[in-house]
């Protein structure tokens, strides 16, 4: 028998919600009342669907990283719209200097963990390299588990038109699929580096047709890497799919960044794309040394952190 699904979570309909999929302002999550979101409609879930209406509309969205339960949620609550765990886990989690060494089984167990988080966000997958470059099956097959046991609404693969084919299998497998072009950072031993790409007559005529294939393949929206902001421009007026810009300039339809990244938690220094938005490894270094202080003073535990 099954259980009618609650309020707050996908398919809910009463008074307080449209039939719609939207979520009037004054649902909004504690702490995030008052007027920037004052008669607003935000989808009760976002979707790739959602998305594309949102491109239709000109509204633009938000992207971030998340590994985690307790970040997802936070991230979800703020209204963030998609949810994106991504491969760069290695770097910002596992301390590695490169993409490469993440492995599927990683990338589920992350998964897992942020869409227990998210009740509105869409929740995408990075496929980590080595999972889909082989074939279309294996790639098919790796798209699969992330959705069946990671939970993901949606996965995203790097790569334009030679990845075209397990964009199109994915798609026919019912799975949604994000590309991701430009600067695509699993092909770095490949492009000698992090480059900007599409600078050149050549490479710029390179970036569109993978942005063009992507779409063509099936895709319902594309990352858009490390290019001038006029290319980007350019693709994201061309393409009927939603663009996500990083290091791409202010006109696609929606941002991304890596949540250390935006919130000054990488020590590893940032790229000049990125807006550091808060300090939080420093003010978690103060908290770590006030506590180390007053347990070498005996301040802590005082009476009131003890049991009687």
């Amino acid at each position: 028998m099954s259980t009618p699904p609650r309020s707050g979570s996908p398919g809910f309909t009463s008074a307080g919600f449209d039939g719609a999929g939207f979520e009037p302002a004054s649902f909004e999550p504690a702490g995030l009342q008052g007027p920037r979101f004052e008669g607003v409609r935000r989808e009760h879930r976002v979707t790739a669907r959602s998305l594309a209406a949102r491109k239709r509309r000109g509204e633009r969205f938000s992207m971030l990283t998340a590994y985690d339960y307790p970040f997802a949620r936070v991230f979800d609550a703020a209204g963030i719209d998609v949810l994106l765990v991504g491969d760069s886990l290695a770097n910002v989690v596992q301390g590695l200097e490169t993409t490469l060494p993440v492995t599927l089984d990683e990338i589920v167990y992350h998964t897992r963990m942020v869409a227990r988080g998210a009740r509105r966000a869409l929740v995408v997958a990075d496929m980590p390299f080595g999972s889909y470059q082989t074939s279309a099956d294996d790639a098919v097959r790796a798209a699969v588990r992330l959705v069946k046991e990671g939970g993901a609404h949606a996965v995203k693969l790097e790569g334009g038109a030679r990845r075209a084919e397990a964009i199109a299998a994915i798609v026919a497998a019912e799975v949604p699929v994000m590309g991701h072009v430009g600067l695509t950072p699993q092909s770095i031993h490949a492009m000698g580096g992090y480059r900007v790409q599409g600078r050149s007559d050549a490479g710029r005529a390179r970036v569109r047709a993978d942005a063009l294939a992507v779409q063509e393949a099936g895709a319902f929206a594309v990352v858009l890497e490390g290019m001038p902001s006029g290319l980007a421009r350019e693709i994201t007026s061309e393409l009927a799919i939603p663009t996500i810009g990083i290091g791409a300039g202010a006109d696609c339809d929606g941002q991304v960044l890596v949540m250390h990244d935006m919130l000054g938690l990488n020590d590893a220094g940032t790229p000049s794309f990125v807006k550091q938005y808060a300090s939080l490894g420093l003010l978690a270094g103060q908290a770590a040394r006030a506590f180390a202080a007053e347990v070498a003073d005996g301040k802590f535990p005082g009476p009131e952190h003890s049991y009687r």
